[in-house]
């Protein structure tokens, strides 16, 4: 079985790491992930999404953070704020390392989505971990307030506190799918959308040119909420939801995929909206969705297959 996912943060490293584990040896699993978080910090080239993916396929992941390397020392952002420098972003050590690694690569001219399988294999991943695209796309959070903040001082800098006022994806019509993305998507017996924002990390995805098509032309495509009784269990995608006049809850995340959705699983807790969604002519599936080891990941996947 060929096994093609979407994803961005936690919630789809989470499912990723589920699939990882469900699928037999004869099976292959391939995520697609946003790269629309990118953003050049301390000098190097950050892509916060494809490491996180990449470090819980690896087992190396922090689990307790969410993101970086287990067991990580900041010695080296420590030293930056000891020369004055305002270090907002937490990068590891050896986080960095790969950060530097990524950036002197594409210093060279290499591309994104051969670094990161290079990355990938050398951590011990099995799975393939393709960049969405290998031109930039930037989000952009215009705010209440009259900014427009790049994700990650959004996200890190602001703790998300801004008030939403829009979401844009710059560079999103210019740039491509990455060479391998829609022959992933079309090869695929089945397809997942992880539960991960849908506005900030499934969105960018859904973007490019060429992604939606392929999705509405595939048999069997399948996304899981990752709002539970109105809620986001991690992040702000409840907040972004509801700035975008979005109804916050799983019949909202439904409606955003209705176009290209053969299924779409909820929450147990939150089984009342299966009738609206089975409305929406998507077929409604009702499961304890919560992931709160990788025992529940893998029982998840084992499911959803």
């Amino acid at each position: 079985m060929k096994v093609t996912a979407l994803a961005g943060g936690v919630g789809g490293a989470k499912l990723l790491v589920g699939l990882s584990g469900a699928l037999d040896q004869n099976s292959h699993l391939t995520a697609i992930v946003n790269t629309g978080d990118d953003a050049t910090i301390y000098g190097v080239h950050v892509s916060p999404d494809v490491d996180i993916v990449t470090y819980w396929l690896a087992g190396l992941a922090d689990r307790e953070r969410g993101w970086g390397l287990k067991d990580d020392t900041f010695r080296v952002v420590e030293g930056l704020r000891a020369l004055g420098r305002d270090a907002w972003f937490q990068l590891g050590d050896r986080d960095f390392a790969t950060c530097i690694h990524r950036t002197e690569r594409m210093g060279a001219g290499d591309k994104l989505t051969a670094i990161t399988a290079d990355v990938a294999r050398a951590l011990g991943v099995t799975a393939t971990v393709l960049p969405m695209s290998d031109d930039s796309v930037a989000t952009l959070i215009d705010t209440a307030d009259g900014r427009t903040l790049e994700f990650q001082d959004y996200f890190v800098k602001e703790r998300q506190e801004p008030e939403v006022h829009a979401i844009r994806f710059s560079g999103i019509e210019e740039a491509s799918p990455g060479p391998d993305v829609l022959r992933a998507i079309e090869e695929a017996d089945k397809v997942f959308l992880c539960p991960s924002n849908p506005l900030v990390s499934i969105g960018p995805i859904l973007g490019l040119s060429g992604v939606r098509d392929a999705l509405k032309a595939h048999p069997d495509v399948t996304a899981i909420s990752p709002i539970i009784e109105g809620a986001a269990l991690k992040g702000p995608a409840d907040k972004m939801l509801a700035a975008a006049g979005i109804e916050v809850s799983a019949y909202g995340v439904a409606e955003l995929y209705a176009d290209f959705l053969d299924r779409f699983v909820l929450d147990v807790r939150d089984e009342s909206h299966r009738d609206r969604i089975n409305g929406l002519g998507i077929e409604a599936i009702v499961l304890d969705t919560i992931m709160a080891d990788e025992e529940r990941s893998v029982l998840l996947a084992r499911d959803l297959l």
